[in-house]
């Protein structure tokens, strides 16, 4: 009689059919779970524009993703907005380095310049809402010690030189500037400056938390280093010049003050005084 031990087979089947099925739910399309899933996954891979757009969705509301979110932003921008910044300011040197041919170097500036102002607005922004709400005196940093070299890429002179160099060559190169500028970031938000080996060792512990007042020095001094890519000697916008200075006088008011906050105030109102008189 084969029927009983068909249909024992079926049923065994059938069981293990709905235990391989019953693992966890992932999470639905276009929710913060979702979301925070797929800025991860981009991270893992050193993709750091594509982790922004995926934290970008989750810090749009109030969830219980924003605050982890929140961090994370300001140093992903903060390192993005870097990385461009610095690229542009080689392709600039290029173009006068190569008289014969400067405006494959020209193109490149205004296109990272424009991609260096959007980062630099969202930092802007995000901060703003970290300040309103993320009060805790820690600040939790919910993702993995980046990829990437704290080291120039060896193209970076090459383009500041002038030498044009291939397409696939300089995308790579972008993408170094930008995993270089994400990990700096992170190692200012940490308290220890163009310093990657006492930041990786930190991100060893189970649970990485940093004192809010460190975050905010760390936001503040970013943006008034980048201010000056709205200069009238780049850019060239000074309304944006001035809401990069005066978030990072708001971030400066929300800490103790020390020897450190008082210099970079200084410098802020200076800037300030000096775009008000012209």
């Amino acid at each position: 009689m084969r029927t009983p031990s068909l249909l024992l087979g079926a049923l065994l089947l059938a069981l293990a059919t709905t235990s391989c099925s019953s693992g966890p739910t992932p999470p639905r399309p276009g929710t913060p779970a979702f979301y925070w899933n797929a800025a991860k996954d981009a991270y893992r891979t050193g993709d750091y524009v594509k982790t922004d757009t995926q934290l970008s969705e989750i810090v749009r509301s109030d969830n219980e993703y924003a605050a982890r979110a929140r961090a994370w932003s300001m140093v992903i921008n903060a390192g993005l907005s870097q990385g461009y910044s610095q690229l542009s300011d080689s392709f600039e040197a290029g173009a006068r380095a190569n008289r014969a041919n400067p405006m494959p170097f020209r193109k490149q500036v205004t296109t990272l310049r424009s991609l260096a102002s959007a980062s630099d607005m969202q930092l802007v922004d995000t901060l703003h809402h970290f300040l309103e709400r993320d009060k805790d005196p820690t600040v939790l940093l919910a993702f993995d010690y980046p990829g990437g070299a704290a080291a120039e890429p060896g193209s970076l002179k090459r383009v500041a030189g002038g030498i044009l160099i291939q397409d696939s060559e300089r995308d790579a190169l972008q993408l170094a500037m930008l995993q270089r500028g994400v990990l700096l970031s992170l190692c200012r938000f940490t308290g220890s400056p163009d310093d990657s080996a006492k930041t990786l060792d930190k991100f060893k512990a189970p649970e990485v938390r940093v004192p809010r007042e460190v975050v905010l020095f760390a936001a503040a001094k970013t943006l008034f280093d980048q201010s000056e890519i709205f200069g009238s000697n780049k850019l060239d916008q000074p309304a944006r010049m001035k809401a990069l200075c005066q978030e990072a006088l708001e971030a400066l008011k929300a800490i103790p003050e020390t020897k450190e906050t008082k210099a970079l105030n200084a410098k802020i109102q200076a800037s300030l005084k000096k775009l008000k008189s012209t």
